[in-house]
């Protein structure tokens, strides 16, 4: 009987000791690191290594984190800007605005050209990061021309993220390297070293020639996301290119991707050209290598300068607590707030979970508009002050976890070019049933909501 109470109480202190382990690994790693997470996470972490230190652990340990050291050289701003955005995000200690000459792409035709226009442009360096690169008939085209511009003298380097990467078959990666067009893998998944936690994705999406000309948007390299192919549907998609400040700003976060990514460093360009005349236009990249969560904080500032209108399209709306408060304050104070997700997207617990906030954004006064066909498409438009157009989901893994990267838009010309877009899906999408769930849906609701900041 002794022996048994010893061995009890030796199994009781080792559990106690696991737990003690766990929950101060938590601690200093958020006070060190100076993790900001939402209540309702943090507790979740909490409960989970007090229950089940030893799987809750190793989880945290590969999923938990969500900020890194690596930062780029900040910025100097030598006045203040022309708008409270500009200066927000000179805040961050990131470029300030400038002219741009801007092209909006209205469909997957005119983008498709705009990228091979792009890549054809490059004459010293080629830059190109993505989340996917499929092998098929767009991606292969994009492949042979990004061949065809590293065999013509110019330095090519692709960037992917592992998962995206995953996408891309081994006779695809051959053809580059045979190509002479340099590849990097950003954090692979079976890599022994990485640059962090495994659940911090590189989603951003940007083509740069010359450190001069920028292709950017929402757009993955694979057919749906541009025309559609025999038996693949198009996607409704936005993008975007320019000309100026933005880009080079756009291939200095390249450059910083890609080297910590353990692709080696670029020369240095005699002279980037980014004296174009046109609107002022911003580069905002956000994720774990950013100080601050600039997107997220941009959108929740802007929500409370609104004063008129707020126009938004995106694939997955699962906003957390502070943006969906801002939004629902911004609604209850009288700006006409017009919200257009698609019916049904390709991620359906995502489609699940986001109902809890679009029914309480609803009965704020908010018009959700579901589309009848799955829109990839992220952009946001306040009054006719601001823009944002980019890779950033208005979904909290997006806004607080992901690489991200947007362009913020001053200029009239393209702040209505993005209203009208997005106001023209609104005739042919239905309006939103904010009809109170059953108690199952509720209680489902809430459990995947916290675990959605993960997924």
């Amino acid at each position: 009987m002794g022996a048994w109470i010893e061995g009890w109480f030796a199994r009781i202190t080792l559990h106690s000791l696991a737990i003690t382990v766990s929950v101060l690994t938590y601690i200093l790693t958020t006070r060190v690191e100076r993790e900001r997470r939402p209540p309702s996470i943090a507790i979740a972490w909490v409960l989970g290594l007090i229950a089940i230190p030893y799987a809750a652990l190793p989880l945290y340990l590969l999923f938990g984190r969500r900020k890194l050291k690596r930062k780029a050289a900040p910025a100097v701003r030598a006045h203040p800007g022309s708008s409270w955005a500009e200066d927000l995000i000179g805040s961050f200690g990131l470029p300030p605005a400038a002219p741009s000459a801007v092209r909006l792409h209205r469909d997957g035709g005119e983008s498709r050209l705009a990228l091979f226009e792009t890549i054809g442009r490059a004459c010293a360096r080629l830059d190109i990061c993505t989340y996917i690169l499929r092998d098929d008939i767009l991606g292969r085209e994009v492949m042979a021309r990004m061949v065809e511009r590293a065999q013509s003298g110019v330095r090519v380097r692709l960037l992917l993220d592992g998962v995206g990467a995953l996408q891309l078959s081994r006779r695809g990666f051959k053809r580059l390297h045979a190509g002479a067009v340099e590849t990097a893998v950003f954090s692979p998944l079976l890599a022994r070293n990485t640059s962090g936690p495994r659940n911090l994705r590189n989603h951003r999406k940007a083509v740069v020639a010359d450190d001069a000309i920028l292709w950017a948007g929402g757009r993955n390299f694979a057919a749906e996301y541009f025309d559609g192919a025999p038996g693949v549907p198009a996607w409704l998609d936005l993008s975007f290119d320019l000309e100026g400040a933005a880009a080079a700003a756009a291939a200095a976060q390249f450059e910083a991707d890609w080297v910590a990514s353990g692709g080696g460093p670029a020369e240095r360009l005699a002279a980037a050209r980014t004296g174009a005349a046109g609107g002022r236009t911003q580069f905002v990249p956000s994720g774990p290598d950013q100080s601050e969560d600039t997107v997220h904080a941009l959108l929740i500032d802007a929500c409370f300068h609104a004063n008129e209108r707020l126009l938004a399209v995106t694939p997955y709306f699962v906003p957390d607590s502070s943006l969906e408060t801002a939004l629902r304050l911004a609604a209850r104070r009288g700006v006409k707030i017009d919200l257009c997700i698609p019916a049904s997207s390709n991620h359906v617990l995502a489609d699940f979970v986001r109902n809890r906030a679009l029914r309480s954004l609803a009965k704020a006064g908010v018009a959700i508009h579901l589309l009848p066909y799955m829109a990839h498409a992220k952009a946001v438009v306040f009054d006719s002050t601001l823009a944002l157009c980019g890779s950033v989901n208005l979904d909290s893994r997006s806004l607080l976890i992901n690489y991200e990267s947007a362009v913020a838009f001053y200029d009239l010309r393209e702040i209505d070019w993005l209203a009208q877009w997005i106001g023209a899906l609104i005739p042919g999408a239905q309006r939103f049933d904010r009809r109170p769930p059953g108690l199952l849906r509720d209680l489902g609701e809430g459990l995947l909501l916290t675990m959605a900041y993960q997924l």
